[in-house]
């Protein structure tokens, strides 16, 4: 039997057997197929045509417990006529499924024989495959984290090994990085670990027109998207959905993913500056929710300027002392007065419509604000600095409340 590729396989087992074959991975997304022999059904089309089927019938095959199978075995579900699952294995590691459609569920033994012999052969190729990938994997990765390092001559290698790697032609001009955090990397368990990995990959994979390399540790990661142009809005929304779609399908329901999103860079070696701001505006999507479970350099505000304080400055700097003095009498009405008041640029009808009282009664607030605080909020200088003192307070109390201390 041919050891050139897999569909060589699926081709010469399909012809001894007169039967369609086809070979999955471990997520039951489509390697190669054969030609139909009329065995077809539904979701061996669906397969085909888009290269997976359905989460509803994926669940349902896992539930059989094809994962731990070691030897060739029937899936009789609902929706879909009996197969012949054989798993793939090499070393003792699942690498995939070796499928046969019968209508009846009827597989002679020279038949289940001939499909072990393939996925034997299929094993073979596909932990040479990974073992390959998995070093080429490493490689990438070492050169991405020298790409961002603060070591200038680091970076300046860096550049020269990801251009030998020839990843990318010379009108890929455009380098942004895509930040992920995971929510308390504290108690992040090894499985998450894994789950988190493996979402990351499938994001990745959602980037078909161009080239986008990944850097994962066990709660944080990145990936340096490069292309023509900047990435489109809706190529970064479907990547960060689609990892956090796979996260929480291998984890649970509570599991919780931020997004930050870097400046777009015209060079390599300017990667490491979308590199700092990914990460700074998925710690803003982490501790303010009000921002979203993605945040884009560009459009955090006052965020941007404020998130780049070494933490312990941020912390001392945040009791500032108006803000403190209304904290110390109790005033909790009177900071989100005021919060909301700037966070609506001072314009009194769209505050009292947001906090729902009358124009009188913000102008009372308002008053009481300045003669505690000792600030005018008419003055310049007194309302930038009651302002950023709000956003240092919001910043330094979701520290506190993600972090301790």
């Amino acid at each position: 039997m041919s050891d050139g590729d897999l569909q060589s396989i699926v081709d010469e087992l399909a012809e001894r057997l007169r039967r369609s074959v086809a070979i999955d991975d471990p997520s039951i997304r489509l390697l190669a197929a054969s030609r139909h022999f009329g065995d077809e059904d539904a979701v061996r089309v669906t397969s085909v045509l888009n290269r997976g089927v359905d989460s509803a019938i994926t669940d349902r095959i896992f539930a059989l417990g094809i994962a731990r199978w070691s030897t060739p075995g029937i899936v009789d579900i609902e929706g879909a006529m009996p197969r012949l699952c054989t798993p793939v294995r090499c070393n003792g590691m699942l690498l995939g499924y070796l499928w046969l459609i019968d209508k009846n569920g009827v597989f002679t033994d020279r038949e289940m024989a001939a499909a072990t012999e393939a996925a034997a052969t299929a094993g073979t190729m596909l932990y040479r495959r990974l073992l390959l990938h998995e070093r080429s994997k490493a490689r990438q990765e070492g050169i991405l984290r020298e790409l961002v390092s603060p070591d200038v001559a680091v970076r300046t290698q860096a550049v020269e090994d990801l251009r030998a790697e020839q990843l990318f032609g010379d009108d890929c001009t455009s380098f942004t990085v895509l930040a992920v955090q995971c929510r308390i990397p504290q108690t992040t368990s090894a499985p998450q670990q894994v789950a988190f990995e493996a979402a990351i990959e499938d994001g990745v994979r959602a980037v078909s027109a161009d080239v986008a390399l990944m850097v994962a540790n066990r709660s944080r990661a990145w990936i340096l998207l490069i292309q023509r142009q900047a990435p489109a809005k809706a190529l970064v929304d479907c990547v960060a959905e689609r990892i956090t779609s796979r996260f929480r399908r291998l984890t649970d329901d509570t599991a919780r993913l931020f997004f930050g999103l870097g400046g777009t860079v015209g060079k390599l070696d300017a990667v490491v500056t979308s590199y700092q701001q990914a990460l700074l505006a998925a710690r803003a999507a982490l501790l303010l929710p009000s921002i979203g479970e993605l945040a884009r350099w560009g459009e955090l505000g006052p965020y941007e300027l404020l998130l780049k304080l070494p933490l312990d400055d941020l912390l001392a700097t945040s009791p500032v002392p108006a803000l403190v003095a209304l904290e110390e009498d109790n005033h909790h009405v009177l900071l989100e007065t005021l919060t909301d008041f700037f966070d609506h640029g001072g314009n009194i009808q769209r505050t009292v419509d947001s906090l729902r009282i009358h124009r009188a009664t913000l102008y009372q607030r308002l008053k009481r604000v300045e003669q505690i605080t000792g600030c005018n909020i008419n003055n310049g200088d007194d309302r930038l600095m009651l302002h950023l003192g709000l956003k240092l307070r919001a910043i330094a109390a979701a520290y506190r409340d993600e972090f301790g201390g």
